[in-house]
């Protein structure tokens, strides 16, 4: 093979293999800034959910004994675990990529090789890890206070990381519209968290009469609850396959939303 034909000298190969190491230095920056602030980033959350855990199961157990044959202690915490990945997710990546932007650090990504795709993959890295790392840490601490069957681990594993990777793009995208800090915090304390607390973490949408029922039926965290929930504890609200279903699509149209909002250039470009 001559010199002209061989990978390295493909230019078209050489532009995409920059491309991907700008992404894996992008990616490492995010993921390296949630590690190192750890006590910020991880460990009130972690905290947060154990005390829940601890205080409604502790409080509650004792008047709500089981939902749908399951401790009530432990039916909380599939949502628990779910609201720690959700809101850390959305946390990380709108509040990452609104600084970024503020400081001026996105004008040197932007005016790279990098494409729409590789900046959203480089900047969604922190938020997925961030929201996986808490999950998990929550699942750790959760296993010696209550009983888990983890009957079948599968939907509860995709709930889970479509959480991740649904409000990981949702920050993005939020991240790229806001335009002042108070803007990027409204959306995740007045519309995320209520919408987290909605979704059946605490309690079974069985007992709501109409129209809560159904207005809960609309909040689509509810679905990821209820799959997180199947897969724990064996039971569930929601059709497993609806459950599923609706945490995929959610996730997938906020990653297609926030990587429109990119390739358009919305909020990197003055």
């Amino acid at each position: 093979m001559s010199e002209l034909t061989t990978p390295e000298a493909n230019p078209a190969v050489s532009l995409r293999r920059g491309q991907w190491r700008g992404v894996a230095a992008l990616a490492q920056r995010e993921v390296t800034r949630v590690v190192r602030i750890w006590s910020q980033t991880i460990a009130p959350n972690v905290v947060s959910a154990v005390l829940f855990i601890a205080i409604f199961g502790g409080a509650l157990g004792g008047r709500i004994r089981e939902i749908d044959g399951v401790p009530y202690s432990a039916f909380i915490v599939p949502g628990l675990i779910l609201m720690g990945i959700g809101t850390a997710a959305y946390a990380n990546t709108a509040s990452s990529l609104y600084q970024a932007r503020f400081d001026g650090f996105i004008d040197d990504p932007v005016s790279g090789p990098m494409r729409a795709r590789h900046l959203l993959v480089a900047y969604m890295a922190g938020g997925i890890v961030r929201g996986l790392l808490i999950g998990v840490m929550i699942l750790v601490c959760a296993i010696p206070i209550v009983d888990l069957p983890l009957v079948n681990p599968l939907p509860a594993i995709v709930a889970f990381l479509a959480a991740a990777v649904g409000f990981s793009a949702l920050g993005v995208g939020v991240g790229l519209i806001a335009q002042t800090w108070d803007q990027q915090s409204y959306v995740g304390n007045l519309l995320l968290t209520p919408l987290v607390f909605l979704g059946g973490v605490f309690y079974s949408v069985n007992v709501l009469g109409q129209p809560w029922r159904a207005l809960t039926h609309a909040d689509p965290i509810l679905y990821m609850v209820a799959a997180s929930r199947q897969g724990m504890l064996g039971t569930s609200e929601v059709s497993l396959w609806l459950s599923l279903g609706v945490s995929v699509a959610m996730a997938v149209v906020m990653v297609l939303w926030a990587g429109r909002l990119i390739a358009k250039g919305r909020g990197l470009r003055t």
